[in-house]
């Protein structure tokens, strides 16, 4: 686990999260958790931005359904800091495949197809910057958390 109090991931919730309602939920889980929110909007990104964020996997079977899909309604594009914010993040997500997620997951509470996962984490801190440079071009917002005393010595 990283030790970098700094440390940021990029969090996305999904088109399908977005139209069930569930941005509440996952904002707040976050924030329970005692990470802070530095970055926050609602997108509908255009089939370019989103063939970009997941040019990883251009050429493969699935990605027309993905670009399709994730340009089917707005989402909501967050960076969150804190200490091991990637890897918490990816945990807090749950696995890819909803249903091997552990109850308590966001995926494992909310969803049950793995073409309908709710969220996107990103899963390395250099990914992580990418991913806010994409997603962030204007940066983010930086502040003083009062709460953070009270979650790390």
């Amino acid at each position: 686990m990283s030790c970098n109090v700094n440390e940021r991931t990029y969090i996305m919730v999904k088109a399908d999260g977005v139209q069930r309602g569930l941005i509440g939920n996952i904002i707040g889980r976050f924030e329970k958790r005692g990470f802070k929110l530095i970055a926050l909007k609602l997108v509908h990104a255009t089939p370019a931005h989103i063939e970009k964020h997941y040019e990883v996997w251009s050429g493969t079977p699935f990605f027309p359904g993905l670009i399709k899909f994730m340009t089917s309604g707005p989402v909501v594009a967050m960076v969150w800091q804190g200490l091991g914010a990637v890897e918490t993040g990816r945990a807090m997500l749950g696995e890819t495949n909803p249903l091997a997620s552990a109850p308590g997951t966001i995926r494992g509470d909310f969803a049950l197809d793995i073409d309908r996962t709710i969220c996107h984490g990103s899963d390395s801190v250099e990914n992580a910057e990418k991913e806010i440079k994409l997603w962030f071009p204007e940066g983010v917002v930086q502040y003083d958390a009062t709460f953070a005393s009270w979650i790390f010595e």
